[in-house]
């Protein structure tokens, strides 16, 4: 990858952790960004030389790409924080807006037929990109399934900005899978949660390229 590409992690729960941890492992660099510094540094010091930490705003100044790890439901508000810092920058959404339904499930807490992606897409800065990807697996199979061998598993993204795309794709396979482009952001509703291209939804599990291609085949 280019080396003047630049990934900040701004939010370090369970997905935040393991995909600053794989794209180390992957050699590219992060910043990673949290509300709680401390928490970030000590999470720095585990991943090693090519985790640094540093302050929400100040990560995503130097960054040419921003990974915001936040819930759904906190990400317009943090699209309003950051407006002036998010500027040009390449946004990608790793969300996915479900909430507990109180059954041991998960709900959808924006219309059926509506996709975080798309709504996101018309709150970021109008100069920003958005991308949605690494979502599409939970943080167990984004921890477990990288760098599978002999062929790794696929991870779908979806973008309307066509220049993002060697970018996104080199990001996606230093992070140990195979990137898969399902569309533009009207597509990214297949795969969030519940969706035909989602862990979580119809397709239910990992698969490589050649699974997809099955798979797409019989849709």
């Amino acid at each position: 990858m280019n080396t003047k590409t630049t990934v900040a992690i701004v939010g370090l729960g369970k997905i935040g952790e393991v995909i600053a941890t794989n794209l180390a492992k992957g050699n590219q660099p992060v910043i990673l960004a949290s509300r709680d510094l401390e928490k970030a540094t000590s999470l720095a010091t585990k991943i090693g030389s090519l985790a640094t930490a540093k302050p929400i705003a100040e990560a995503i100044r130097e960054a040419d790409v921003i990974i915001p790890a936040l819930y759904f439901n906190l990400l317009q508000e943090f699209f309003k924080t950051y407006a002036q810092e998010l500027a040009g920058k390449i946004i990608v959404d790793v969300s996915n807006p479900i909430a507990p339904d109180g059954n041991g499930g998960f709900k959808k807490i924006i219309g059926e037929r509506e996709s975080s992606g798309q709504i996101l897409s018309q709150l970021i800065p109008k100069s920003a990109k958005l991308v949605k990807a690494f979502g599409t697996l939970g943080a167990g199979s984004l921890a477990s399934a990288a760098f599978n061998q002999p062929e790794r598993k696929v991870l779908f993204y979806a973008s309307d900005n066509t220049n993002s795309h060697q970018l996104i794709e080199e990001l996606i396979t230093s992070s140990g899978f195979e990137p898969f482009h399902i569309g533009g952001i009207d597509q990214s509703i297949r795969i969030e949660v519940f969706g035909d291209l989602h862990e979580f939804g119809r397709l239910g599990r990992t698969v490589t390229r050649e699974e997809v291609k099955a798979a797409l085949a019989h849709a």
